[in-house]
């Protein structure tokens, strides 16, 4: 079926307009695709009427394109094609083509109903009305789609708002938890930090006892660190405080025991009190820390900060440090003190060797250098009423003043035994019988010998000793073993035998402590074997002409390598060669 219209008005074009709606409703062309298809065409109608002449609009149902005459799969469609009239303006320009799909391949009856017919044009308005109205239903609808999927869009988009908002409080909550996380372990850091600063530069304070030492090191251990300078002042032994070089608040530090801070501005310290800024330092902090001890504070430590200011938490470290340093400090006087003390008395009571006809001796005593190990170690040689000549070393168990009064006391009863006559067996029996019974819970291990210028013996006896080193004349050297009582003072009754050797002109006889002779990596036998080879190494004129020499030359090898952590003994007896 094909359709032309001529069209050289507005008249022309409107009918050919009512004509292509009704043909179009006629083909089944669905409403919303017939409405584009008559805006199209009256907009197209617009154009040629613009431009004049006469203009031809030709409509064609079928099942193939008019353009190239193929079938389209068997779907029914309407072409619409308006082209120019040879006379008219337009002549030559492309034919306008629009093609819309019609599922009715034959129009019903009323689509040749002629539209110069009122009736005709009426029902035509009326369907192009219908189709219009279809048109807006379906924009209304559009409109509601819009409208909702524009409220949703707002939602959606109020929802991101608040999901955003969300985000950013949860980020700064997760950045403040951050933040004091990281502070919290900054904290923790300098806390470990100071602790273990602390810890360290406790164990350097108390590993002297030297308190010269202490106060030395003290200024190494807080310079530069915690401190720019450090001036220890400690209080004369009688008492004295600080005179006025020192800053005042040292001298208020010094009065009230409390630390004390001088400096233009408050402190804020912990424990601390604020002072005015000291006239010797006007433009420079001071805090000022008393060392205490139980009965006074020993001086007053002085310290300027590494800044402008202190810590807090670096004061209290310094304070705590500085209080340890006191401890410190009052435990190495007092030490050095007591070994003043039992160094004095052990040294009194040492005696002045006799010189008897034929018999020189020598003797050496050295205290320990570490530690308090002093009073326990001691010797003794003087005459009995026969002619004798009894020598003696011993050891007192424990150390410092009680054991330099126990050796006191066995010294004066072993005097006071030895004037009865008895032999070294006999006098060691007796002492074992008075420490037990004087102090149940100190021992003492000794060893006597005896010379006596009519007797060409040596007789000897050891309670719990080292033996002695015997030198012959011809240099042979032999240790006197021979079996020992036990320690003296243990709860066992015993009887110490006595023990003889020949003795020539010439010989030489040491007796020693174990301080001389024992390390503890390598026990007492290597230490005795030395001394015998130490003893044996000496010509018979060394001996004869200068025992004190021989004495340091025994000292000097035997001691190269020990840490003097204990007293040393050593006593020779020479025999003269010619009585």
């Amino acid at each position: 079926m094909t359709r032309t219209w001529q069209i050289t008005d507005l008249t022309d074009a409107a009918r050919a307009r009512i004509a292509t709606a009704r043909l179009a409703a006629a083909y089944g062309v669905p409403p919303l695709e017939r409405a584009r298809l008559l805006a199209s065409l009256g907009a197209q109608l617009r154009l040629c009427l613009a431009k004049g002449g006469t203009w031809r609009l030709t409509l064609e149902a079928g099942t193939a394109s008019p353009a190239t005459g193929e079938a389209e799969a068997g779907r029914g469609v309407l072409h619409a094609v308006v082209t120019p009239s040879r006379d008219a303006a337009a002549a030559g320009q492309p034919p306008w083509r629009v093609t819309v799909p019609c599922p009715e391949a034959v129009p019903t009856a009323d689509a040749d109903v002629a539209v110069d017919d009122p009736a005709a044009l009426a029902e035509a308005l009326l369907g192009a009305d219908e189709d219009t109205a279809l048109v807006l239903e379906r924009l209304t609808e559009q409109e509601n789609l819009v409208d909702f999927h524009r409220e949703e869009l707002q939602q959606t988009n109020q929802g991101v708002v608040a999901l955003h908002a969300e985000l950013d409080a949860a980020g700064r909550a997760q950045r403040k938890a951050f933040a004091a996380e990281r502070k919290a372990r900054t904290e923790a850091e300098n806390a470990r930090r100071r602790l273990t600063f602390l810890a360290d530069a406790s164990a350097v304070l108390t590993a002297s006892l030297d308190h010269h030492e202490i106060v030395r090191r003290l200024p190494e251990l807080l310079v530069p660190e915690y401190a720019a300078t450090v001036d220890v002042w400690l209080f004369d032994q009688d008492g004295d405080r600080p005179g006025p070089a020192h800053p005042a608040a040292a001298v208020v530090a010094a009065r009230t025991g409390r630390p004390q801070y001088a400096a233009p501005y408050p402190g804020d310290l912990p424990g601390v009190d604020d002072q005015p800024p000291s006239a010797l330092a006007p433009d420079r902090p001071l805090l000022c820390i008393p060392l205490p001890t139980r009965q006074a504070p020993l001086g007053v430590v002085t310290l300027s900060p590494p800044g402008e200011r202190w810590d807090p938490d670096d004061a209290v470290m310094v304070i705590e440090l500085t209080r340890r340093a006191s401890t410190a400090i009052d435990h190495a006087q007092r030490y050095q003190h007591n070994r003043d003390i039992a160094e004095t008395l052990q040294r009194a009571l040492l005696t002045e060797l006799p010189a008897p006809p034929g018999l020189a001796m020598a003797a050496r005593y050295l205290p320990a250098t570490h530690g308090l190990n002093i009073g326990g170690d001691w010797y003794d040689a003087f005459r009995q009423p026969d002619g004798g000549v009894i020598a003696v070393v011993g050891d007192v168990t424990g150390h410092g003043l009680r054991a330099a009064v126990m050796m006191s006391q066995l010294r004066t009863a072993l005097r006071a035994y030895a004037v009865d006559g008895g032999s070294p067996g006999r006098l060691l029996t007796r002492l074992h019988t008075f420490l037990h019974h004087l102090q149940p819970d100190l021992f003492a291990t000794a060893v006597i010998a005896r010379f006596h210028p009519d007797e060409p013996t040596l007789t000897w006896a050891a309670a719990g000793h080292p033996p002695p080193v015997l030198r012959t004349p011809d240099g042979r050297v032999q240790t006197l073993d021979a079996k020992p009582g036990a320690m003296l003072g243990i709860p066992l009754k015993q009887e110490i035998a006595d023990h003889t050797v020949p003795l020539a002109p010439g010989s030489t006889l040491a007796l020693y402590t174990d301080g001389l002779v024992e390390r503890r990596a390598r026990g007492i036998d290597p230490g005795i074997a030395r001394l015998a080879e130490t003893l044996g190494s000496f010509g018979p004129a060394a001996l004869e002409t200068d025992l004190e020499g021989s004495a340091d030359g025994i000292l000097g090898p035997l001691l190269s390598d020990s840490e003097r952590d204990d007293d040393v003994c050593l006593l020779l007896c020479h025999l003269r060669g010619t009585r």
